[in-house]
């Protein structure tokens, strides 16, 4: 059976799961876990997928879960991947679901995606017959800043894997909408530290001292200016200092002053210029104050870069199960980062993203990924299930 005969089947039992879907959503949403440690968040993953037919493996190193859909045919094995962990961040947004933790939130979507990938599962494990070869669910910890991806490589994730793909749901998109591009998709993201060293002393005699506050203000001045004189124009990079921390109260100079930020890129080249142009900046504005410094850049995800076909693939797929329109082509790439490219390194495959944007706000304006105020329309979910279930299919 075609990909294009199965594509109302696919949109019809993807909106019958529904129910099951939100449920899932809901549970993971009012018990979010951060890191690579998410025990109760594995344990609702593998009651879900109980009764399958499923072979499932829990992680070692991580909760991870990794579970396999055998048809019992030769053929290729899809690897399709959905992240597990919440962001560090106070749920201000009121509702029955709302996070019963302080300090943490799913504010990026991956309750959705974990909902999403385990109606997926029980949409194909109903559809042995429509394919050959082998599914493999991968329910991934620690994508925010804990390299789970890189954990579960090591363990064998990726073992025997033909083709992988992965969904991120994005509230400032149009409902529903699927998207996007061949290349480089989603950037690198690497963390800086500087330390500037002064010399510290009374606030009312900065003469007799070194002050490094402001060395910290023109080396921030400095590196954001840099970055528009260090690449070219058409190249896509960014340096963003987001959290400075110097002195103790009004009347004493500090010795020191401390910064950290991030570095984004679309590309090596660029992402290279960058991490290398931080240090000559800081450490030519510590001297023009007297001060010294010290830097460190640590290495972050790198660009998240979908394979060749990639595009026209995701395109025909969401176009044939949701029908023409469903899909829109990505104009460029954004600056956010993921750790799903780990996973693009090894094998071929995509990273689309669906429009989770709710039924109340405009997608211009809705409240993004990663606010305290985040919110997703749980009906464009259908999408995604239907989404993951047809990009398994074909081929």
């Amino acid at each position: 059976m075609s990909l294009a005969e199965l594509g109302p089947d696919l949109t019809t039992a993807a909106e019958a799961l529904d129910a099951d879907t939100v449920e899932l959503r809901r549970a993971i949403h009012h018990d979010p876990e951060l890191g690579l440690h998410l025990p109760e968040t594995q344990t609702k993953i593998t009651e879900a997928l109980t009764g399958l037919g499923l072979d499932i493996t829990l992680g070692e190193s991580t909760t991870s879960v990794v579970a396999d859909l055998d048809s019992g045919k030769p053929g290729p094995t899809v690897l399709l991947r959905g992240d597990m962990d919440a962001l560090p961040l106070q749920e201000d947004y009121p509702s029955d679901f709302k996070s019963k933790h302080d300090g943490r939130m799913h504010a990026c979507g991956h309750d959705t995606h974990v909902a999403m990938l385990v109606s997926a599962a029980k949409l194909l494990a109903d559809s042995k017959d429509s394919f050959t070869g082998k599914i493999r669910f991968m329910f991934q910890p620690g994508e925010e800043g804990f390299h789970g991806a890189k954990f579960m490589i090591e363990e064998g994730v990726l073992d025997g894997v033909d083709r992988a793909f992965a969904i991120h749901a994005f509230t400032n998109m149009p409902s529903g909408m699927i998207t996007t591009k061949d290349g480089a998709i989603m950037a690198s993201a690497d963390r800086f530290e500087i330390t500037i060293h002064g010399e510290g002393g009374h606030a009312s005699a900065p003469h007799q001292c070194a002050d490094p506050i402001p060395a910290m203000a023109s080396t921030i001045t400095g590196l954001h200016t840099m970055v528009g004189r260090s690449i070219e124009a058409t190249q896509s990079g960014l340096v963003t200092v987001a959290h400075v921390e110097a002195g103790t109260t009004n009347n004493i100079i500090p010795h020191q002053a401390w910064m950290e930020g991030t570095i984004r890129a679309h590309d090596e080249h660029t992402r290279e210029t960058l991490q290398n142009n931080i240090s000559r900046v800081a450490e030519g504005n510590a001297a023009a104050h007297g001060c010294t410094c010290t830097t460190n850049v640590t290495p972050g995800y790198p660009v998240t870069i979908n394979h060749a076909g990639q595009q026209e693939l995701v395109a025909q797929v969401a176009n044939e199960i949701m029908g023409s329109g469903a899909f829109v082509a990505m104009p460029r790439p954004v600056m956010g980062a993921e750790d799903f490219s780990y996973v693009l390194q090894h094998v071929p495959g995509s990273m689309a993203f669906l429009g989770v944007c709710p039924d109340d706000e405009h997608w211009s304006t809705a409240a993004p990924n990663h606010s305290n105020l985040m919110r997703v329309n749980e009906d464009a979910m259908r999408n995604g299930v239907a989404l993951y279930a047809g990009m398994a299919l074909v081929g």
